[in-house]
């Protein structure tokens, strides 16, 4: 019989009280629920006398965003411990230490990031961070290449994939990011001011097609072991540091969809400039280093990713095939167009936002925030298998913001 419950605060204090040498055993412990995800319950536990802490992470058997009548797997949080575990042998010190995991709790205790910030917090504040580019390229290119076909043995790859089958929540990004957004769903949440954008994408056919071969790749492409989720509330930073958190939709998909989502939100924030920067001159500057941002992000992971191909490859004709490295990235930056799109156009439609826009307080330029994101998304999708650089991205998104300044 399960012992499964969703924890207090109290009862969160005690078992945190059982972690062998981490608390003293007389600590005044205290607790804060910090969740404001939509499928976890989050607790801050701290020692106030010493300034030690840890996370407690529950997952809870539905989707908090709706309630009840969306169950979910707790199987998540051991998805999310074992990939977490993962990522930290592959990329050191770019994702927290784990402590603990609970299984018949769905529980994960780990390392507290209390002294960095939520990166897309850390945004809509005009924060810079200078080696973000070096250090998510690099946690990006050792975790997709080191579980991929091309750095793992491809035998063993299978039987890991075994243990990252996430279907739940898989099928949450298969609704919410490739098809509700293109029709009439119930699940669809936009605003009012906007319903025209929403409409054409209801009947737009010529991007249909590009995002059912998009959901196609999603579905059946299982290159490497993906974050998943890998937006910017998923990201813990500082000017000198950058954790990635929260795998726990956790799958082997295709590359191009977690590259793609750090770029999409990076855009997402680009849109919203107007409502953060307080003249046009601090908003261009900070445009330009979004910008710079994403094309380093590309370009360090390219470098990175062919270097660990050169020299951890393990699959002998994909090494030596003329052209065929050149062919796998040009791919590879294609489906980071591609998801990058769907991944803006969900933020505006579809249920999940992202606060860079939504809490924009006037009206008028939260509208034309929206709309500038939507351009930009609906042209990644669209414009995603003549993708030959990065440069185009940037042309495309450069266009829209002159466009929508003309406008």
């Amino acid at each position: 019989m399960s012992t499964y419950h969703p924890l207090s605060e109290a009862e969160a204090i005690e078992l945190a009280r059982t972690l062998e040498g981490v608390f003293a055993p007389e600590a005044n412990l205290v607790s804060r629920e910090i969740g404001d995800g939509n499928l976890n319950l989050v607790f801050h536990i701290s020692d106030p006398a010493t300034g030690q802490s840890i996370i407690m992470k529950q997952a809870l058997p539905y989707a908090k965003v709706v309630g009840e009548s969306w169950p979910l797997t707790l199987d998540r949080a051991r998805i999310e411990s074992e990939a977490l575990l993962l990522e930290g042998r592959l990329a050191p010190g770019l994702v927290p230490a784990v402590y603990l995991y609970d299984k018949e709790l769905a529980l994960t205790v780990m390392e507290d990031l209390s002294d960095h910030v939520i990166m897309r917090q850390g945004l809509m504040n005009g924060g810079r961070y200078p080696l973000f580019a070096e250090h998510i390229s690099t946690f990006l290119a050792q975790t997709l290449f080191f579980t991929s076909d091309l750095g793992h043995n491809q035998q063993e790859k299978k039987l890991r994939s075994g243990s990252f089958i996430n279907p739940e929540l898989c099928k949450i990004t298969e609704d919410l990011i490739f098809d509700h957004p293109y029709a009439d769903a119930d699940t669809n949440n936009f605003d009012p001011a906007i319903r025209d954008e929403a409409e054409a994408l209801w009947n737009d056919g010529a991007l249909h097609l590009e995002v059912a071969l998009l959901r196609e790749k999603f579905l059946t492409h299982s290159q490497s072991l993906l974050h998943g989720d890998l937006h910017t509330g998923s990201i813990f930073i500082t000017p000198e540091s950058t954790k990635v958190i929260d795998p726990e939709f956790a799958y082997f998909g295709p590359m191009g969809f977690d590259i793609g989502a750090v770029i999409a939100n990076l855009l997402l924030n680009f849109a919203a400039r107007d409502g953060w920067d307080k003249t046009a001159s601090e908003r261009d500057q900070y445009r330009a280093y979004l910008l710079e941002t994403i094309r380093d992000i590309w370009t360090k992971f390219e470098a990175k990713f062919i270097a660990l191909w050169n020299e951890h490859g393990v699959d002998r004709l994909a090494a030596s095939a003329p052209g065929y490295k050149e062919n796998y990235m040009q791919r590879l930056l294609q489906d980071t167009f591609g998801f990058a799109g769907c991944k803006m156009v969900r933020r505006i439609v579809g249920l999940a936002h992202v606060a860079d826009i939504d809490k924009i307080a006037d009206a008028a330029i939260r509208e034309r925030a929206q709309r500038m994101a939507l351009q930009i998304g609906i042209t990644l999708i669209k414009t995603n298998r003549e993708a030959r650089s990065i440069t185009q991205l940037i042309d495309a998104v450069e266009t829209a913001a002159s466009a929508a300044v003309k406008a």
